[in-house]
């Protein structure tokens, strides 16, 4: 059993688990040809969205790179990248590759040759204040009509000119000290932009997105994802009805609900599809009184793309209790269903179902688990509500086991749909978590002051059973029509690459252990694959530039990855790890260097003599407030320094002047400012104690 404290969130409770032990003692493929993607760009050499089309479907046409010569495929250019989270995803246009790393850095590549064209820093670390404490930089842009979007951390939603990189206009989406910062990519529709945020684990703030007009950054709508105090009105219809599935105070606690990922177009019906967050708090039982569905929380929410106006919701889990958001990418398709062509919105949430919904009215079509599920026996599909398994909600202070934990069997690394092969690819997870809310105060609850995560539960991770440490991971070729697995890759620990297929009967996903390996869609045989020197875990794309087919690619360890720490069965050293840009062609021949090696020495601490209680005190406040981006149990995972082997620690003034003083702010090492000299005191003592640890010490 890991460690449990009050009000642990889910990377928190990781963090926790992993890290706190001194504080305890094939079958034959089904592809469907009438499955096509109904919202396809109009230039298949593009790739201008997150997940390339409006229907999000993360899959290229592209059949110059196939099945028959991607034994071929070779290295065309790479780029070297400042630290920072590099697992996001890029877009490309005529010709042009454009990426978003670190905290929003965007730069221009010339896609043949990689020659850098432009960069552009919005200067966002240092503009985000307390936001920086949460999240881990940006995921990925948008482009549209010569123009380049991004969201920045500090809650800027930025414009930039495609040729030059100049700003052409900046909104901001948030308020100064709301709890609110973005993350997620922009998406691009009907001359509109939106964007969400995230931000409700960490403090009382209720979802919304916003939509603006891109050509001039003037805003057009906002709809917000859960009512707010009914003393104030609602803003529409869609809230007042939603209040009545709610109880207590819940605005006290914001609600949560935030929309930091998935969005998807519809451009037939004129849809925006919006997958709506977890509560804020977690527990229903402090959030709703443990009474109502809470809409539009773990929702998926069609509004009218040219008034934001509410069409029709889908709630994934009524009454959401354990961090299953609908955060989950959501991808469009007509497929072939009972002998009649059904327009469908496909996805694989946290909670284990794959569900397949009609996107014309929001009805569930049909549910099957993806993966292991102990917390409901199956959905009904006459109602679209789940039957859930007696104790899932930990009642009276129980222990439940929950398959998936809060990590989810799908995490926001997106799945992909070839409509060639009528499969869908899904980066699964299989990691249970433990829950139980004994002993936290459930009347008049609020956050622990400073806390990174705090969602009023506890979520409790098997570290100690050597089956179940690392978690496991697998690649599963899914029949979105028949309801079943077609094929399964075994992936190395708890957390799979983002996907992408393409035309040429191609799968590419990345690993943790640097292999990037294409398969084959119909059969998952793999046919190619790459030594990366580094985890890849960002989504690939494919496009073309000058008549050639090329597939990009960004490696490093970064964003909620990090957060696992020992969990994570390989070691990404932040110093040393190859963050790249990596870009493929048939005959490509350009080598990368060789690697570089980590050194992974624990720092010489010889005055140091542990004192028990005080690293036990430390180890707690390092949980609370740094092991989201140093790792769990102080074991760094390569977002941020692995702390045991900084030399900054032994040295008391410099290790407060970074915690507290805010000298790495510009690097991503936020300021907390809070914090007194025996709190800092404490988790400097407790990384000195593991770092001791580590020397066998």
């Amino acid at each position: 059993m890991g460690a449990r404290f009050p009000g642990a969130g889910s990377f928190r409770a990781i963090i926790l688990a992993a890290g706190c032990g001194l504080l305890l003692a094939s079958c034959s493929n089904n592809a469907n040809p009438a499955a096509h993607d109904a919202t396809a760009s109009d230039n298949p050499d593009n790739w201008t969205g997150y997940g390339r089309t409006a229907g999000e479907q993360h899959f290229s046409p592209l059949t110059d790179i196939n099945d028959g010569n991607v034994g071929r495929l070779g290295l065309a250019w790479s780029f070297d990248l400042d630290p920072g989270n590099a697992v996001s995803a890029p877009v490309a246009a005529d010709g042009i590759l454009y990426i978003a790393t670190g905290y929003s850095v965007v730069r221009a590549f010339e896609a043949a040759t990689g020659k850098l064209l432009w960069e552009h820093d919005p200067k966002a670390a240092r503009a985000a204040g307390r936001k920086l404490r949460q999240g881990w930089g940006i995921r990925g842009l948008a482009y549209s009509d010569g123009a380049v979007f991004v969201g920045t951390h500090d809650g800027r939603l930025l414009a930039l000119d495609a040729k030059t990189g100049k700003e052409r206009w900046s909104a901001m989406t948030v308020s100064a000290d709301d709890g609110r910062y973005i993350t997620g990519a922009p998406r691009v529709f009907d001359g509109k932009v939106i964007i969400g945020h995230g931000g409700a684990d960490v403090a009382d703030i209720r979802g919304y997105v916003t939509a603006y007009d891109a050509r001039t950054g003037r805003q057009l709508w906002r709809f917000h994802t859960v009512p707010g105090n009914p003393a104030d009105g609602f803003e529409n219809k869609a809230m007042e009805m939603a209040a009545k599935t709610w109880s207590g105070d819940w605005w006290k606690y914001g609600g949560g609900g935030t929309v930091w990922n998935a969005m998807t177009y519809d451009p037939g019906q004129k849809l925006i599809i919006l997958g709506t967050g977890n509560g804020a708090p977690w527990n229903h039982k402090i959030r709703s009184k443990g009474e109502g569905d809470n809409l539009f929380l773990a929702s998926i929410v069609a509004l009218d793309a040219a008034t934001g106006a509410y069409r029709w919701h889908y709630q994934v889990n009524p009454g959401e209790s354990w961090d299953y958001n609908a955060a989950m990418d959501m991808q469009l398709a007509d497929l072939e269903i009972g002998g009649a062509r059904r327009q469908v919105l496909m996805t694989a949430p946290k909670n284990g179902f794959f569900y397949v919904i009609d996107r014309t009215n929001g009805k569930l079509i049909s549910a099957e688990p993806y993966a292991h599920v102990s917390w409901a026996s199956r959905i009904d599909t006459k109602t679209g509500r789940p039957v859930e398994t007696p104790g899932a909600r930990y009642p009276d202070g129980q222990r439940f086991t929950m398959w998936p934990g809060p990590i989810g069997a799908h995490s926001w690394l997106p799945m992909a749909f070839s409509p060639r092969a009528g499969l869908a690819f899904i980066p699964a997870i299989e990691m249970g978590a433990t829950y139980s809310d004994a002993g936290i105060e459930k009347i008049d609850w609020k956050r622990t002051p400073g806390m990174v995560m705090d969602g009023g539960t506890f979520p409790d991770f098997a570290v100690n059973d050597p089956a179940r440490r690392h978690g496991s991971s697998e690649l599963v070729a899914w029949d979105p029509v028949r309801q079943k697995a077609v094929w399964k890759v075994r992936t190395l620990g708890p957390w799979g690459g983002g996907v992408m297929a393409t035309g040429g009967n191609l799968v590419f996903q990345g690993q943790i252990d640097g292999k990037f390996t294409a398969y084959a869609a119909d059969s998952g045989k793999p046919l190619w694959r790459f030594d990366a020197q580094a985890p890849v875990l960002a989504p690939p794309i494919s496009y073309r530039s000058k008549g050639r087919q090329y597939v990009t690619v960004l490696t490093g360890l970064g964003t909620s990855g990090a957060s696992y720490g020992a969990l994570i069965p390989v070691r990404a050293d932040y110093r040393t790890q190859a963050r790249r840009v990596l870009t493929f062609v048939i005959d490509g021949t350009a080598k990368l260097p060789p690697a570089e090696k980590a050194d992974l020495t624990p720092f010489d601490d010889p005055d140091f003599r542990a004192d028990p209680a005080l690293a036990q005190f430390g180890a707690l406040q390092f949980a609370n407030h740094c092991g989201i981006c140093h790792g769990g149990g102080a074991v760094g995972a390569g977002q941020a320094p692995d702390l045991r082997m900084s030399a900054i620690v032994p040295v008391g003034e410099a290790f407060t002047d970074i915690v507290r003083g805010g000298a790495l702010v510009d690097n991503g090492m936020p300021r907390f400012e809070e914090l007194d000299d025996r709190t800092i005191e404490a988790i400097r003592h407790y990384v000195r104690s593991e770092a001791a640890v580590a020397r066998g010490k």
